[in-house]
């Protein structure tokens, strides 16, 4: 998907001195959901990406049926870098999202601290595999749902719910990942879900 509308800085932002908290972050999901867009979007430096043509040697083995007019992929992963307040810095991982990359998953969740499933409601079934490998390695996670376009059905949250079959205690929130303000907030909305885990945490007996 197209990043027309991103906020992309014109220099490097140097990190603020006062920066004392760094959080590894992972965006997955599904093959074009918009990880890569969703990191070019709020990154405060210029990203590192691994975006490649797609070439015939992808036919067969990558869904393009949904995402026709897609011509890049990534390859390994996306890397981004902003900064929620002076001492807290977010550091994103976008992964990959075809199955034939999904080996790399599992090293990009080493020292995640928590991670955002981005969704597409044309194609939900391809977030099955990020909630389960989320699941597996006991990794907080929010679900943003990507509100992209607007000919696509626009299923309520609690519908998406369901039929991910989400615990009530996963947040979820709508999202354009073409944005910059409603991927920050949708960063926002998972630092704040790892505060209240923290925090229940140290209440435990």
């Amino acid at each position: 998907m197209g990043s027309a509308t991103s906020e992309l800085p014109s220099r490097r932002t140097p990190l603020a001195d006062a920066a004392e908290t760094g959080l590894k972050i992972v965006i997955v999901g599904g093959f074009g959901v918009g990880k890569t867009t969703l990191v070019r979007s709020v990154s405060e430096i210029r990203p590192l990406n691994t975006e490649e043509v797609m070439t015939q040697a992808g036919i067969g083995l990558d869904e393009t049926s949904a995402v026709a007019t897609k011509t890049t992929t990534t390859v390994a992963f996306d890397f981004g870098r902003i900064s929620l307040n002076e001492r807290m810095v977010l550091y994103l991982f976008g992964a990959p999202g075809q199955e034939r990359f999904w080996f790399l998953w599992d090293r990009l969740f080493s020292g995640t601290l928590g991670a955002v499933v981005l969704v597409d409601t044309r194609r939900m079934n391809d977030s099955w595999y990020a909630i389960d490998r989320l699941e597996h390695h006991k990794t907080p996670f929010v679900v943003a749902v990507n509100r992209f376009d607007d000919d696509a059905h626009r299923y309520s949250l609690e519908e998406i719910r369901q039929a991910l079959a989400l615990s009530e205690r996963v947040p979820m929130v709508d999202c354009d990942a073409r944005v910059r303000q409603s991927g920050k907030d949708v960063l926002i909305t998972l630092v704040d879900h790892l505060y209240e885990l923290a925090m229940a945490q140290e209440a435990t007996p």
